[in-house]
């Protein structure tokens, strides 16, 4: 009598441990499916994101160059057109530069400052120990640098009084 007790208690203390198991078991499966519904809606979203980046990337060019179509419009007029004056020719060309540099201001592109040497903003390619200018500041600029917002685009090429 007293085995039958144990082995009743151990059927039932068994068929317990059974039920958690099998709970447990049931929590796994759901946690995996929950994994894998997480990691494919992760692997949507990659694909969305790189999407939507290749398509801003699409539009800011298309953006970029269709302010800078009507420069190429005006040199084209301008090679259809009779050389041989050369206060027209110097008109034109002047016309050019402020159209690109209009184009180039609604694109948020600014001319650097070239008067006090910044390392940040310029490359010193030339020392001038002869200039009546202060110590540290610009003398002749070589090519001009710019930016975008506080992001340099290109370096002012500078010669410094040293």
């Amino acid at each position: 009598m007293a085995e039958e007790i144990l082995n009743e208690e151990l059927g039932e203390e068994i068929e317990e441990i059974i039920e958690v198991a099998e709970d447990f078991e049931a929590q796994i499966t759901e946690q995996k499916e929950k994994n894998l519904r997480l990691m494919a809606e992760f692997e949507n979203y990659k694909k969305r994101t790189q999407k939507e980046k290749e398509a801003a990337f699409e539009y800011a060019t298309a953006n970029t160059v269709a302010s800078i179509l009507p420069i190429l419009d005006t040199l084209e007029l301008s090679l259809t057109q009779d050389m041989k004056d050369a206060d027209k020719f110097r008109e034109g060309i002047s016309l050019v530069v402020k159209q690109f540099n209009d184009a180039l201001g609604k694109l948020g592109i600014t001319e650097i400052e070239n008067v006090v040497f910044d390392p940040e903003l310029h490359n010193a390619v030339m020392r001038d120990e002869e200039s009546d200018a202060e110590s540290g500041n610009i003398v002749e600029v070589f090519q001009k640098g710019y930016k975008l917002k506080d992001k340099v685009v290109r370096h002012s090429m500078v010669k410094v009084k040293g």
